[in-house]
């Protein structure tokens, strides 16, 4: 099924305008969702605003946004308070500044879209600028939908990809987490050499297509076990050896390893003998 566009607009560089169609580049169909149903009679639940101090269900025309600036104590932000500094919709990602792929940091990244040409006169320049933006990073603005967004844009196969970002005031620093003070800010030199022969063991080329959302499946099975009638059965898991001493548990995880590939490699060895033995 083809993917259907959710935007369309311009992209801007400088005086160059392309326009261009915005596609999601998540599925959202592809995580398994949950309503809230009483257990008594399965009927959905529905959520009310109530008001504890009045005791009573309030409407949407009687709720006001209000902003917390002291423990207990909000200031009453209206409509008209945010009309003033809410950004007009342009339709354009207007990209400001350009610098190495490599200079954002993945914990900024919030979502991912896919940007192409909006018609084929378009086509050309996209492709124009994709490619001059190889190793390279954009980053710029867009306002939509009230609200401005900070944006980086990036080549990536045969199209450009658009990751909407969070601010940095919006990162918490790693300053804030109190338990990161007892970490050591240095090892035992063999230590880290074991660590380092264990990883290398682990070493291959990316590919994130090898791996499947197993939770998801297995969830799956059981709805689908249910719908049918079917009796769900609980897969057995075995529970990890309790290593204490980390040299020990590093050492094991390198014997686990080794013994892992011998067994490999005897099964590849012994597999064209046993095909040579079938023809004969």
């Amino acid at each position: 099924m083809a993917a259907r566009a959710t935007w369309k607009g311009f992209l801007k560089i400088s005086l160059v305008n392309i326009p261009i169609k915005v596609f999601p580049a998540t599925e959202s169909s592809g995580s398994i969702s949950f309503n809230q149903l009483h257990a008594e009679c399965q009927t959905r639940i529905q959520q009310k605003k109530w008001c504890p101090h009045c005791e009573r269900e309030v409407p949407n025309t009687e709720i006001v946004k209000g902003y917390e600036f002291e423990k207990g104590r909000y200031v009453i932000m209206s409509d008209e308070d945010l009309e003033k500094v809410r950004p007009e919709s342009t339709r354009v990602i207007d990209l400001v500044q350009f610098s190495d792929a490599a200079a954002l940091d993945p914990m900024y990244v919030d979502r991912t879209y896919y940007l192409a040409p909006d018609g084929t006169m378009a086509a050309d320049a996209f492709a124009v600028m994709r490619d001059g933006m190889r190793g390279k990073i954009g980053i710029g603005k867009l306002a939509l939908y009230g609200r401005e967004y900070l944006v980086a844009v990036r080549p990536f196969e045969r199209g450009i990809v658009m990751h909407t970002l969070h601010h940095a005031a919006e990162m918490r620093g790693i300053d804030a987490v109190e338990e990161l003070n007892s970490v050591p800010a240095t090892v035992k030199p063999e230590e880290a050499k074991l660590a380092r022969q264990v990883i290398q063991t682990f070493e291959q080329p990316l590919n994130l297509a090898d791996y499947k959302d197993e939770y998801r499946a297995g969830l799956q099975a059981i709805i689908d076990a249910k719908v049918s009638g079917q009796e769900v059965v609980a897969t057995t898991t075995e529970a990890p050896p309790k290593v204490v001493n980390l040299m020990d548990a590093l050492r094991k995880s390198l014997d686990s390893v080794s013994a892992g590939k011998k067994k490999t490699a005897k099964a590849v060895a012994e597999k064209p003998a046993a095909v040579k033995r079938k023809r004969a």
